[in-house]
């Protein structure tokens, strides 16, 4: 019988797992390095044969947008006309430092293809330009610009611009950078039979491009940033907006239905009374009327509780109806507004929330008519017809267009009265005149009188 001896590992420290236990933390440099290498293999590495074709510009510029038709088709293909006549400049420019002929022309079109590769495949067209710069400078054999001779300083130079126009500032950094390494080693293992070198111009112009592409991408993306939070703030405004409309008429509709509620309490505990010797069945009848009606009034103030500001006063005064029209027009009319009223139709009266809605429309109308058209008549006009009530408010142009300041007002105008139509289920239109004036038209549905009395 043998015995095999057993090795006791020690517990780790701190009671942890004893598979991490040789793990060792990683110092911040090599964290960084890590990153970096990380970040380079992302974004020249990864997807480096992906196929992204070049999108056509945009032709709604200040420019393109007047350019109609053939013009303004041919204009959204300005990108690419560019990279392509970057792209024969500097096959021109290789074709003519190499003396021309069949060598010339190769040399040239291994200057072209990464330039052209820029619109279809940006990050291998980097790769490309490199591996394009190197056989062109072996086939030179001469004793010109190394380690980038003319044409292929042009076309790698377009490379780099192009590319760092199509990704982000971070790949244009690494390109930048392997542009550095490929020049240093070119100059250290190859460049000793040369006199001059350029690589240090190929940096400093590149950098000079390639920092002028990465503040336009930091201001365009900030531009994006600006626009979509605009965009935002608009949305939350208008909604902030339609709710302070709906609670301001929530609000002003609050004492005609108290009123309402309250006649029906009154005229419920009342009516046994009218009765002499009334059945017990009408007078429970009555009772249950009652204790319902002064419930409805005791949530209906809750509810307005619920949509009352905090600094809001319950007005002193009864809710304004057509009948107060005149005095609105007096003032008006004090303030500078000649403003005049037509009424066609049986004048009757109608519910309680539609008079309050159509005075308060009216208010509206002839406001914003002195805000934003000072100095102009306005005419009201008022139908009454079988169906309902219509309103129409319009307003001639102002006398001086020019004097007309912006308003410092939030916009509700237009906003609550199109909440109070639709709440009593009309239909409205509001818009500018032929004549430059301003035209509101609403239309609101009243049931007929025997409807509502049976």
């Amino acid at each position: 019988m043998t015995e095999t001896p057993q090795t006791h590992t020690p517990p780790p420290p701190n009671g942890a797992d004893p598979a991490f236990a040789p793990y060792k933390p990683r110092s911040p440099e090599y964290r960084l390095a890590a990153d970096a290498l990380r970040g380079l293999r992302q974004d020249l590495f990864t997807g480096a044969f992906a196929y992204r074709p070049l999108p056509r510009m945009a032709v709604d510029g200040p420019v393109t947008r007047r350019l109609g038709g053939r013009l303004g088709e041919y204009a959204s293909w300005t990108p690419h006309a560019l990279i392509a006549v970057a792209g024969f400049l500097a096959l021109l420019v290789t074709s003519t430092t190499h003396g021309g002929g069949n060598l010339g022309l190769l040399v040239g079109l291994f200057t072209l293809a990464p330039v052209v590769l820029t619109m279809v495949r940006p990050v291998l067209s980097f790769w490309a330009s490199l591996v394009a710069t190197l056989l062109g400078t072996v086939l030179n054999g001469g004793y010109s610009d190394w380690p980038w001779p003319p044409g292929a300083f042009i076309s790698h130079l377009v490379v780099l611009a192009v590319v760092a126009i199509r990704t982000r500032p971070r790949t244009a950094a690494w390109t930048w950078a392997l542009t550095a390494v490929y020049g240093f080693f070119a100059e250290s293992l190859f460049g000793w039979d040369h006199y001059t070198t350029n690589t240090a111009p190929m940096l400093v112009v590149s950098a000079l491009v390639l920092l002028a592409i990465t503040i336009w991408h930091i201001r365009r993306e900030a531009e994006q940033e600006v626009t979509a939070q605009q965009t935002v703030t608009a949305h939350e405004r208008s909604r902030r907006t339609l709710l302070e409309e709906r609670t301001t008429i929530a609000r002003e509709l609050h004492d005609v239905v108290a009123h309402h509620m309250s006649v029906v309490a009154i005229q419920a505990e009342a009516a046994p009374y009218r009765v002499e010797n009334p059945p017990p069945e009408l007078e429970r009848a009555f009772a249950t009327i009652r204790e319902n009606a002064v419930a409805a009034l005791t949530e209906l103030r809750r509810v307005l509780g619920v949509v009352r500001a905090e600094d809001y006063e319950a007005p002193d005064a009864p809710q304004p109806t057509l009948a107060d029209l005149d005095g609105l027009l007096a003032n008006v009319r004090d303030a500078g507004l000649d403003a005049g009223k037509t009424v066609t139709g049986a004048v009757r009266e109608l519910p309680q929330g539609v008079e309050l809605s159509a005075y308060r429309i009216v208010q509206e109308a002839l406001s914003n008519t002195l805000r934003h058209a000072p100095g102009a008549s306005a005419r009201v006009e008022i139908g009454y017809v079988l169906g309902g009530l219509g309103l129409r408010i319009v307003n001639g142009p102002p006398p001086e267009p020019s004097l007309v300041k912006p308003s410092p007002g939030a916009g509700h105008g237009i906003t609550g009265m199109r909440e109070r139509v639709s709440m009593l289920n009309g239909e409205m239109t509001a818009g500018p005149t032929d004549e430059g004036g301003y035209e509101v038209t609403v239309f609101l549905p009243v049931p007929a009188a025997s409807e509502g009395d049976a």
